[in-house]
């Protein structure tokens, strides 16, 4: 199943993962999970019980202060994304989770995976790893929100990330980047001038 084999890239980042350990090990607990567009995958109140690898789609977390939603990660193809202090605290979540487009996971349960690292040191150290750098990723976003001018923000998240721009609403992308809506829009001007600057000239 192309699902597996693209989740098992993933994991052979951080390990050699044998094909025979990911089918011990893996195979017999991974869900397949489908969401429609504005599907939630966990809401706040609820205990998050699964971890999502993001086979097709894009999901969004978000938190809610007041009547505005504050989003704080917005993850596409290729990446985890659930609400990782519930999942590890086993305590009601403050989080949503949802799909900004139809979406595909692939997810394991707390218990799951707990068992997966009971049966096998390697496997242990191998999701380890996996929770640091994804702990290590939201660090380092935190840091760009407090060390980076707005502008700065927009500027690398455009050149990183240009696809998105078409992917995700404006709205969400300006709550991620902490911008407001109205100077976001004043931004948009930049991608063109970014674009201008990056073409080589004939």
């Amino acid at each position: 199943m192309a699902a597996y084999s693209i989740f098992l890239s993933y994991l052979r980042r951080f390990s050699d993962v044998t094909d025979a350990e990911f089918n011990d090990y893996f195979r017999p607990v991974l869900i397949e999970r489908k969401f429609e567009k504005k599907q939630l995958l966990n809401g706040a109140g609820q205990v998050e019980n699964y971890v999502n690898f993001i086979i097709k789609g894009l999901i969004r977390k978000y938190y809610v202060k007041g009547k505005e939603e504050i989003n704080t990660q917005i993850s596409v193809e290729g990446h985890i994304i659930h609400c990782q202090e519930s999942y590890h605290s086993r305590q009601p979540s403050e989080y949503f989770v949802e799909a900004i487009e139809p979406s595909i996971v692939l997810s394991i349960t707390w218990d799951d995976l707990e068992a997966v690292f009971n049966k096998s040191q390697r496997m242990e150290r191998l999701g380890r790893l996996v929770i640091t750098h994804t702990m290590v990723i939201k660090d380092r976003w935190q840091i760009q929100l407090v060390k980076l001018t707005p502008r700065e923000r927009f500027l690398q998240f455009v050149t990183k990330h240009p696809a998105l721009m078409q992917r995700v609403p404006q709205k969400f992308l300006a709550s991620y980047l902490n911008i407001k809506p109205e100077t976001f829009s004043r931004f948009k001007h930049l991608i063109r001038e970014y674009s201008k600057k990056a073409t080589p000239s004939v």
